[in-house]
Parts: structure tokens; sequence; C-alpha cells
């Protein structure tokens, strides 16, 4: 098949891409910029990548059109981040391709009620990037229901790989609080550390795209999760990367107001939105309907990765 791949040069373009290349189909990979996906692969050079900033398109009208010309048989949407621009894709292509994949996120859900949360939870977005998101969702499954539009979202967790910064146990980016945890000192968590974070290795989400793609029957018209097998708590996440130093972890537990004047301001941004979220997600959907089946647990992903910035000079030990 011939698949078109908007923003394929990211964190899952990096493993999709070669992923389909490898399944025989023919890529077409859109991004703004000829910048290179994470990490190298050989696949690449059976990809066709062509250079189209969307938002300029987009603002010009001809975005969609754009991409139809391409001829898809299938069309991934990695940047889709507004519903406007969901809307000026999806309405053009219910009739000129056979699957249309969006990439979501597991903060559609906003506050989780019951846990792990299922797809077919009540949605109550906060935050603009999971308000623009759960409406991007209901906007395209509406288009499947209405139109026939051949729609699937998939809604990963905290990405990880190699290549980037994951989340931390403190709920933020700091690269800081894996040497602290590495060495033995001790790092003040907010709260009681109970909250949870639901990471995903890049690559298993590539995996998803392309069981989604080998299953249109089944995919179509649905919502996935995409996570790891299970959520970790950010004490249990800490005492985890301990262990891995043959450490155990020295914590302390501080109110979130006196939490936050340890920390940069933007630090504390960041764990409040993902602790505010706690998301614990159920991936039975996508195991039945897609055998979705994750390689990487959450500590073998982050493992993973902060390995490669161990290596990379980028966290001390």
């Amino acid at each position: 098949m011939r698949i078109v791949v908007i923003g394929g040069t990211g964190h899952v373009g990096t493993y999709l891409v070669p992923r389909l290349v490898e399944e025989g189909h023919q890529v077409i990979v859109i991004s703004r910029s000829q910048r290179k996906p994470y990490l190298p692969n050989k696949a690449w050079d059976y990809a066709e990548q062509i250079t189209l900033d969307r938002q300029a398109a987009e603002l010009a009208g001809n975005f969609a059109e754009q991409v139809i010309r391409l001829r898809p048989d299938v069309v991934v949407d990695m940047i889709c981040f507004t519903l406007e621009s969901a809307r000026h894709i999806a309405e053009k292509l219910t009739d000129d391709v056979q699957l249309f994949l969006s990439c979501g996120t597991i903060w559609v859900h906003g506050h989780s009620v019951e846990v792990p949360t299922t797809e077919s939870q009540p949605r109550s977005p906060f935050g603009e990037y999971g308000i623009q998101k759960a409406a991007i969702e209901r906007f395209l499954l509406g288009e499947a229901e209405r139109k026939g539009l051949p729609a699937v979202v998939l809604h990963p967790g905290h990405i990880v790989g190699k290549g980037w910064a994951p989340l931390n146990p403190a709920g933020n980016f700091d690269l800081e609080v894996f040497s602290t945890l590495a060495k033995g000192e001790e790092l003040a968590l907010p709260n009681f550390g109970m909250e949870t974070v639901h990471h995903v290795h890049a690559d298993d989400v590539a995996q998803a795209f392309v069981k989604a793609i080998e299953k249109p029957a089944r995919a179509a018209s649905e919502c996935f999760h995409v996570v790891s097998s299970s959520a970790l708590t950010l004490r249990g996440y800490a005492e985890a990367v301990a262990g891995w130093y043959g450490r155990e972890a020295r914590l302390k537990f501080l109110p979130w107001s006196e939490w936050t004047k340890t920390v940069s301001s933007q630090d504390a941004e960041y764990t409040w939105d993902h602790i505010a979220h706690s998301p614990n997600c159920d991936i039975s959907k996508a195991r039945q309907k897609l055998d979705y089946q994750p390689r990487y647990t959450s500590l073998e992903a982050v493992y993973e990765s902060v390995t490669w910035l161990i290596q990379e000079g980028e966290i001390r030990v």
C-alpha cells in the first residue's frame, strides 16, 4: 500500500517508517524540514521524503489537496494538534483513503475516575493539549459514524526511547533526578509519591499503528490506548531507578506547596500537569482487537533511554 506519514521524522516515526518499509509498503514521509529521525536505519533509504509546512499549507487552504495528490491508500497523521487541522484534512479524505490514523493522547481523559481507565470512560480533559486532542477524537469518530470516514485514533502515553529525555520519577524532565537516584542522594517527591505515570516505548506505539493498518476492519471507527502493560507510581518508579545502580532510594515527601520551592517553576509546571492527570490506562481493547503486545514495560523503556543518555554524557552517575 501507499502510506503517507505526516510528521514521520519524530519520536514514533523514527520506528514507524522503518516498520512500514520492512512490511513492503510504499512510504511517503511529510515533514516541515529535512530533519533526520532519532536513530539511523537503512529502511529510510526506501522512503520518499517530502518537505511541506503544514501550517502554511493549511493557511493557504491546500494542505489536504497536497496530501491527496500523493495518492495514498492510508494516511497516518502524527502531528494534528487542533480541531481546525483535523477538519481541514479529514473532510477531504473520506472517499480517498482506506484508513486514516490519527495520533492522540491518553490525556483526553483528564482526571481518571476508575483505574485502569478504559477507552469507553467519559472524557473530562483539561489543559489546551488534552482539550484539543479530545475534540479531534470526537470529531474524527463522529465523521466515521456520520460519513464513513475510516478513522482510527491511537492514544499513546508518555513516549520514551533513545534520543530524548524520559518523564522522570518526579513527573518532569530534569535529568538530574536520575543522577540523584543513581548516586543514592536524597530526592524530594510531591505529596506521597502515589500519583501514576504511564510510559510507552516509541517502537510499541509504532507497532500499534502497524497493527491497525493490518486490521482495518477491526480498527476503523475506534480509539485505542497505546501504553505499556502497567503504569508506575512516582515512588515505585524512583525506587526502581535507584535499584538499577545498586542503591536504595532515599526519598522524602513534601506537600505540594513546599515541594514546588525545591524545583524550577518550569519543572513544577510539568510535574503538576503529569500528576494532575495521573494516567493509568487499560490496553485490553488494543490487545483484543489489534493484537497489540507491548515489548517493553514502562521501566524497560525508561532504562533503555537512561542508559543511552548516560552513554551520551547527558546523565552523570
